[in-house]
């Protein structure tokens, strides 16, 4: 049996940036030129003040920030920038002479400070870059800020997961898909829970032999930043209320019938945001960390009081590998949830190969190769005999082959479909239907726009990778330049979703990625405007222009600025 040994390596601090280039850049123009600042909101956990730290690190900044414990203190947040007790109007200006003041956490000030705050944006010779949490009641002469257009106001949304999985790479290397993806769920976009997971699991990370990732198994780690977290769930004093809790957390990864629950307790709970009732009248704990947290907090009677049996654990399993092996054979590969399989990949239980199987087939034809793998191999580690898992694992990278090899690249495939993808579609043409059977026709007869009408039909049904193979093979049937530059748009921005899917009938797009400056000045200059033009809008040398634009031909695979245009307007993944 394969297994994952342990590695000692530990996540080292402090927790890098990354995801949130574009918002950087704006900050730090705010604090340029005569512009007086910014106001930064968003949730809780969603990075508000390491992106305001990194805006300022290197400058001349004061500080200031406001506590639950202060607001009742007046000029409490500013005690150790002023020397003595003073007026609003001498408060002004002894902070007159500041060049950056940062105010984190503005929602928690004091009501004088709070006034300060404002004052100091009307008086206009301190830049200001202010720091508040949404959803919090902020006092007015800080929301004045923006609704009296004193200041812009950047707000925050929780990262995405293509950001956060960056993130996590960045903090740990690289993680198998299945750990980031647990690591996300567990999270829920709270980047400071994410560090503090992270850090508390990253002793634990085992790698995953010839991949040169490492992953996580096994129960989630119940620090003492987990359990303050979730505090007010083990705070239910009411028995009925925790009672209904505990049945919650041990039914896990199924759902349960509200009618075999308290109904009282359990309106009362979801008032409370404690779970969370679906539109098929299904219950569950509202966040993933509550059931960790509650079943361990339950003895050994009350577990195994309420614990389900491992048979009913097989029959959803069971359910589940058959809706997807329906959602196969129907052409439908949407996203689709498998609660059960991925619960047991998280406790580190034996995945039965057959179920294994099925679902690194359905992440593979949705274009997730490296979750397909994954899923194959956690298949055999329960059993290293499975055919299936092996035939999954070795299919994960795609069809392969070059046009001098190409009949023997055919006679080796298992699936039709993929001599279509290989730019074969007349050998195997009479053998396919539906979807697949109008893309090998669009191709045999070098249709551009059925092409992207089949690739627009395949991402609707989930296959986003055979859907960017077809748009890319479009780019050279379409006669339209303009439509061409199209299509190619639409197969970068759908490959680049493919974790790194390399395929023949990718291999002619540039998919390099680009930083955020790179993209914002490869834009500008698609839209036609000069290296110095572009310099005078952003604030930079002509010189970094022409420097940040050569690095950017290099990542595309453009030869001069007349390609740019092809290349740039990707359309956002949905």
């Amino acid at each position: 049996m394969t297994t994952y040994q342990r590695d000692a390596t530990t996540l080292e601090l402090p927790w890098p940036f990354a995801g949130r280039e574009d918002e950087l850049e704006l900050v730090r123009r705010s604090l340029t030129g005569s512009r007086r600042g910014i106001v930064v909101t968003g949730p809780a956990g969603c990075g508000r003040t390491r992106l305001v730290t990194e805006a300022v690190r290197g400058t001349d900044c004061a500080r200031a920030a406001g506590t639950p414990e202060s607001r009742s203190i007046p000029f409490a947040a500013f005690a150790h920038l002023l020397p003595e007790p003073v007026t609003l109007h001498r408060a002004v200006q002894l902070l007159a002479g500041v060049r950056t003041l940062l105010v984190d956490d503005a929602h928690l000030l004091d009501d004088a400070s709070a006034t300060l705050v404002h004052q100091l944006a009307v008086d206009g010779r301190v830049r200001l870059l202010v720091v508040a949490t949404d959803g919090a009641p902020v006092p007015g002469a800080i929301s004045r800020l923006w609704t009296g257009e004193l200041l812009p106001r950047l707000t925050l949304e929780r990262l995405p997961e293509e950001a956060t999985a960056q993130l996590l790479t960045a903090g740990a290397g690289p993680l198998d898909p299945l750990t980031v993806r647990r690591l996300q769920g567990l999270a829920r976009g709270d980047l400071r829970l994410l560090r503090e997971l992270l850090g508390a699991v990253s002793a634990r990370l085992t790698p995953v032999p010839e991949t040169g990732e490492r992953a996580w198994r096994g129960p989630v780690p119940l620090t003492p930043a987990v359990r303050e977290r979730t505090a007010h769930v083990l705070g239910r004093t009411c028995p009925r209320e925790r009672e209904t809790l505990d049945r919650l957390a041990f039914a896990e990864p199924l759902p349960s019938d509200p009618d075999g629950l308290d109904l009282a307790a359990l309106e009362v709970l979801e008032s409370d945001g404690l779970v969370h009732v679906d539109d098929t009248g299904a219950v569950r704990l509202a966040h993933p960390l509550y059931g960790p947290v509650l079943r361990a907090a339950a003895g050994r009677l009350r577990a195994r009081r309420l614990a389900r049996s491992p048979r009913e654990h097989a029959s959803a399993l069971d359910a589940e590998r058959a809706a997807l092996a329906r959602r196969i054979e129907e052409d439908d590969v949407r996203a689709t949830p498998t609660p059960v399989g991925e619960w047991l990949v998280a406790e580190g239980d034996p995945l039965p190969g057959r179920y294994a199987a099925v679902r690194a087939r359905f992440a593979r034809l949705r274009g997730e190769v490296r979750e397909a793998a994954a899923w194959a191999r956690e298949g055999l580690r329960g059993d290293p005999g499975d055919a299936s898992c092996r035939a999954e694992l070795a299919r994960a990278g795609g069809p392969s082959g070059s046009g001098g090899d190409l009949d023997t690249a055919l006679a080796d495939l298992a699936d039709p479909y993929d001599a279509v993808r290989l730019g074969a579609p007349e050998k195997v043409i009479d053998r396919l239907s539906g979807v697949f059977a109008r893309h090998a026709d669009a191709l045999t007869r070098a249709d551009g726009p059925a092409l992207d009408e089949v690739a627009g039909e395949l991402e609707r049904r989930g296959f986003t990778l055979f859907a960017a193979e077809a748009h890319a093979q479009a780019v050279g049937a379409h006669r339209d330049p303009r439509a061409a530059r199209h299509s190619r748009a639409r197969a970068v921005a759908l490959a680049r979703r493919c974790e790194g899917a390399r395929t023949p009938a990718l291999a002619g797009l540039a998919l390099g990625e680009l930083t955020a400056r790179q993209r914002q000045i490869v834009a500008l200059a698609a839209a036609g405007l000069s290296n110095r033009q572009i310099a005078e809008r952003l604030t930079l040398s002509i010189r970094t222009v022409g420097n940040h634009l050569y690095s950017a031909y290099a990542r595309l695979g453009a030869s001069d600025r007349g390609s740019l245009p092809w290349l740039t307007d990707t359309p956002e993944a949905a």
